[in-house]
């Protein structure tokens, strides 16, 4: 049994958010513990930053919170009060520069998560928040006090109150598993279903374009399902789809799919240019060039991007230099599934926002949510850790009034 008398709050969850509310709780002057049932804290965190750790992003504050979708209204209160700016500022008071990159993403100087993880929870020890790690929550015990399992065996806590920020369930080596929905289903709380986020996209590629393109880049392409649009860069895959710009199409793909087997996405490869002025280019005489040739001249097409037009139209493609110029800014391309959720950056589904008071769960006062484990969604472009970042401080915020 831990001895926690003057224990406020224990919050169960060494990542963004977990810590996050930790920091405003310590901040405040009350007693924290952090238990993580993984051996070190922010393993999916520092996992991001091997891709440069894209804090938040830079765009207009109304854009910036139309990303979460469905979840825009209940989580624009939470942004409002910790917004980019506020987490850039907070980078820099742990010592931590950050820059805006060409596309408006926010990244760290050092490009990297080590050291800002590293001097936040040198911070927080600081402050005497007490970091727990090996130690993995498994309910409540019939008394209702948390349990844990430790390598010293099964322990209990009682605090005066509980920030649950347990991540979403992708990536369940790093320590997102999931496993904490039945427990809170088991308290009635609703969790709903969770799916691949963030995710790639199953194609049928051709065997020779599977072959020869898989790991070549789309770059600065624009994509269209339906209403839903977005733009930027993606990957071909040996299965597929993936990469920014189809992340940022949401849940779109991901719905078309479970309706009818199948998401046509029209891709658009010169997305700056305009069908006639497009046109214009490809009326010029060809002059016995081959057509890649050609197309490479006129339209400034990679490879892999003739070869994609070909996945799309055909073999044959159009003659007509306006038909031809439509077949490059609409290449349909039929994804068929969903890669798995383990293979996806973020997930879906989950604890769902009607279940809550604020943040506190209707069915077990004084318990408290952050994080992904909250059924909202965003593309990646640092929106993700910026809701994790917002909603661990509105968390730590909540407990604090209800100790007021």
């Amino acid at each position: 049994m831990i001895d926690t008398a003057r224990l406020d709050v224990a919050v169960i969850g060494g990542g963004p958010a977990g810590l996050m509310a930790a920091e405003g709780l310590s901040a405040a002057g009350r007693s924290v513990t952090v238990f993580e049932k993984m051996p070190t804290f922010g393993r999916k965190f520092l996992m991001a930053g091997r891709g440069g750790l894209n804090l938040t992003h830079s765009e207009d504050f109304d854009r910036f919170a139309g990303r979460y979708g469905a979840a825009n209204a209940a989580l624009r209160p939470m942004l409002e009060a910790f917004t980019p700016s506020d987490l850039i500022a907070w980078a820099q008071g742990l010592g931590q520069a950050t820059f805006v990159g060409s596309s408006g993403r926010v990244f760290p100087t050092a490009l990297k998560a080590s050291p800002l993880l590293r001097a936040w929870l040198a911070r927080l020890e600081g402050r005497g928040v007490a970091l727990r790690t090996r130690a993995e929550w498994r309910g409540w015990d019939a008394d209702g006090a948390l349990l844990f399992h430790t390598p010293q065996g099964p322990e209990t806590v009682r605090p005066r109150a509980t920030i649950l920020a347990l991540g979403g369930a992708s990536w369940a080596k790093l320590g997102s598993d999931g496993a904490w929905a039945p427990l809170l289903r088991a308290r009635g709380a609703t969790v709903a279903p969770f799916a691949a986020a963030n995710s790639g996209f199953d194609v049928a590629w051709s065997g020779v374009f599977k072959d020869r393109f898989a790991g070549e880049p789309l770059k600065n392409i624009a994509l269209r399902l339906g209403e839903v649009a977005a733009r930027g860069d993606a990957m071909i895959a040996g299965y597929g789809l993936e990469g920014g710009a189809i992340y940022a199409l949401g849940a779109a793909p991901r719905a078309a799919i479970a309706a009818t087997g199948r998401a046509v996405v029209e891709i658009d490869l010169r997305p700056d240019l305009s069908r006639e002025v497009l046109a214009a280019r490809l009326s010029k005489p060809r002059n016995g060039q081959s057509l890649a040739n050609w197309l490479r001249k006129a339209a400034h097409l990679s490879p892999v991007e003739v070869h994609l037009l070909r996945e799309a139209h055909g073999l044959e493609l159009p003659v007509d230099p306006l038909a031809l110029a439509e077949a490059i800014k609409a290449a349909p391309i039929a994804l068929t599934g969903v890669q798995p959720l383990d293979r996806a950056i973020s997930s879906a589904g989950g604890l769902t926002l009607d279940s809550l008071d604020g943040l506190e769960l209707q069915a077990a006062p004084g318990v408290f949510v952050a994080g992904e484990m909250l059924d909202w969604e965003a593309p990646t472009g640092g929106y993700l850790l910026q809701a994790c970042f917002a909603t661990g401080a509105a968390a730590a915020r909540q407990v604090l009034a209800r100790f007021a």
